[in-house]
């Protein structure tokens, strides 16, 4: 019996130190129930008291958490927008703050045991995976096709066979607290679409929608929910990378929601996201689906709750991270599927009254045989936006931003490089038609497959949007499959063609890379053309490279290698690359006509062009800028006023008796 006792002692001892070492990294918020057990069994006499800290540093320790989460729990977000949302709202819409590219490594989104590399960090440290978003590095590029797992478990038979009869139960509780929160939103007749939908929605009683689709592989499960109108049989995590949802049923849905302008007014996803191993690509098939305006409600529970039933299917992301990094991670779908096409993207904590929260309160309870409470619930929901049907003149980059919002391969880093730029093009030629570009912004993928196959430091990211940029905005770039060849061979990643790819890259070797990106904006896009004139145009511009180089070294020997360079390319482009302009005969006379002056004026001028350029895009910004300063100047002033009126108020509604009372302060 002493022995027994002594063993739960030496545990219990190496839980104080554990619990210690929890406080130096601010893991630990609560040790309450501890520091009463631990004065319970000190008055033995073991090494126990070797490791106690005494009461001077336990007193301050145990104010300090209870401190540290009481700041943790307090919510981010205006005392505004938590008067205009539903009741638990914990983070606002400007707290979420998001790095440049998709932070995730590929087995964060796996089955434990079918991890892609069998030493990722997913199982031991989750945090070591989100290191290289802090410098604007995304994670591996590996497609689900590049690993093929025997053991990968097959989510039809487990969904359809093996867990057909298994349910969710979700606690009373909690269940009460998401039908209120869901009632706060859906009105009747509102059209619903339901992803991971199984024998329970949890929607109020008294909601009558006009639709509701329910998604699953679980189709024993939605055969029992009376809330169904529409069942698909669909696993969601089959996806077609970067683009969404790869079934035909969800096809046909979503060809017809690009008709109609969206097809659902709200779309759900309940104690689902713990499963997901694709989840950009379904909130990529959520958006389109979703109508502008309408919301996508992500809720769900702590991650223990259903590990008994369903570990087998559940995610390393969902394992290893806490509530509060669920509902950030639950965020960033949100984020990296649409970007600013969602928006208003806020997280609830609408957990019953004294909800178990193992993650904010003491890790340990458990283990010392702590309380139990109901299940904690979360939910975090964003809106749709509205994608711009024509350029606003006034904003257009946030015109061609909305047009990119689900593009695939770009990075939102590189669609927030590239949209000013096509946007700076569009008010330097406003006064032609430029609603083109709205059509050629479809490109943009095609030329970004190309791109990112590039170094970042030899050719860094903003010399790529502004090809990018350069390219669709010439009229002649529909990304044919000779243009996307000529650009593979002008960027050095397919072996340059002898009569045109090779000597351009022997001839203009000294010129700078912005220079180079400049002409290789004016090149691509004459090739695919089928036009024997332009063809021809082609070959007079690389036969016309020496002459005009040896030419303009002759008339103007103060001019570098470089300036050469640069300056003959931009004289060949303008007056012999396009057909029907000069002749090479033409040409030739030309520039034997003109003096050295003539010839360092164009050099001056084209640079002057250049800096124009720079300080048009520098203004651009500055204007951009003070239109944002503008709108949340505006907003600051309506919430102080809303505030002043609240403070100033003397009587208020109350919704429990349908009667004005007085306010009492």
């Amino acid at each position: 019996m002493f022995h027994q006792v002594k063993q739960q002692l030496n545990k219990n001892a190496m839980l104080l130190a554990f619990l210690m070492h929890l406080l130096i990294t601010q893991e630990c918020v609560s040790f309450t129930s501890f520091v009463k057990r631990s004065k319970t069994i000190s008055t033995r006499k073991t090494e126990l008291h070797a490791m106690t800290a005494p009461a001077l540093i336990i007193g301050p320790m145990i104010r300090r958490m209870r401190e540290e989460n009481r700041k943790k729990n307090m919510p981010l977000a205006s005392a505004d927008e938590r008067d205009r949302e539903a009741p638990g709202l914990r983070i606002g819409t400007g707290v979420w703050k998001w790095p440049p590219v998709w932070p995730y490594d590929p087995d964060l989104f796996a089955r434990s045991g079918e991890e892609i590399t069998k030493t990722s960090p997913a199982a031991g440290n989750p945090m070591a995976l989100l290191a290289q978003a802090s410098q604007g590095v995304g994670a591996a590029d590996i497609s689900a096709g590049d690993s093929v797992d025997e053991t990968k478990l097959d989510v039809k038979k487990y969904w359809g066979e093996t867990m057909k009869d298994v349910t969710t139960d979700l606690e009373e509780a909690a269940a009460e607290k998401l039908k209120s929160h869901y009632a706060y939103y859906l009105k009747d007749g509102m059209s619903v679409l339901e992803f991971g939908a199984a024998e329970n929605s949890y929607l109020p009683e008294d909601f009558k929608p006009s639709q509701h689709v329910g998604i699953s592989l679980s189709k024993d499960l939605m055969d029992k929910n009376p809330s169904l109108t529409d069942k698909f049989v669909i696993d969601i995590d089959n996806v077609v990378k970067e683009v969404g949802i790869d079934s035909d049923e969800i096809r046909a849905l979503e060809e017809e929601a690009e008709k109609e302008d969206g097809l659902f007014d709200i779309i759900l996803m309940s104690n689902t996201i713990d499963f997901l191993t694709n989840p950009r690509e379904i909130f990529k098939s959520a958006w389109r689906l979703c109508k502008p305006g309408g919301i996508m409600l992500v809720a769900f529970t702590t991650k223990d709750a259903y590990s008994s039933k369903f570990d087998a299917a559940q995610t390393n992301q969902w394992r290893n991270f806490n509530d509060d990094q669920h509902m950030y991670v639950a965020g960033s779908f949100f984020q990296f599927s649409a970007s600013d096409g969602w928006t208003g993207l806020k997280g609830f904590d609408i957990s019953p009254e004294g909800a178990n929260k193992p993650d904010n309160n003491n890790p340990l309870a458990g283990m010392l045989g702590g309380s139990k409470g109901p299940q904690p619930m979360y939910v975090v929901q964003a809106t749709k936006n509205s994608v711009a049907e024509i350029i606003d003149a006034e904003d257009p980059e946030e015109s061609f931003k909305s047009r990119m919002w689900i593009m695939p391969t770009l990075e939102e880093r590189d669609k927030q490089l590239v949209a000013p730029r096509i946007a700076r093009s569009f008010l330097h030629y406003s006064d032609t038609d430029n609603e083109y570009l709205l059509n050629q912004i479809q490109y943009l993928p095609k030329i970004y497959e190309i791109l990112i196959k590039m170094d970042q430091f030899a050719f860094p990211f903003n010399l790529q949007a502004q090809l990018a940029a350069d390219l669709i905005t010439d009229k002649d770039f529909n990304a044919n499959d000779h243009q996307l060849t000529a650009l593979k061979m002008g960027l050095g990643l397919r072996k340059p063609s002898a009569d045109f790819w090779a000597p351009i890259g022997q001839y203009t070797s000294a010129m700078e890379p912005e220079n180079k990106v400049n002409l290789l904006a004016h090149l691509v896009p004459r090739f695919g053309s089928n036009d024997p004139q332009q063809e021809q145009s082609l070959q007079d511009f690389v036969t016309g490279l020496k002459p005009t180089f040896q030419l303009i070294k002759t008339k103007c020997p103060s001019l570098s290698e470089s300036d050469v360079q640069t300056l003959g390319t931009e004289l060949l482009a303008s007056e012999i690359l396009k057909p029907n302009i000069t002749t090479k005969e033409q040409f030739a006379l030309w520039m034997q006509e003109l003096t050295e002056d003539e010839l360092l004026q164009y050099y001056n001028d084209r640079t002057q062009i250049k800096v124009l350029a720079v300080a048009e895009m520098n203004e651009m910004k500055a204007q951009r800028q003070a239109l944002v300063q503008e709108r949340e100047d505006r907003m600051k002033a309506m919430k102080e006023q809303v505030e002043a009126a609240r403070s100033e108020r003397t009587m208020v509604f109350n919704e429990k008796t349908g009667k004005m009372e007085e306010v009492k302060k």
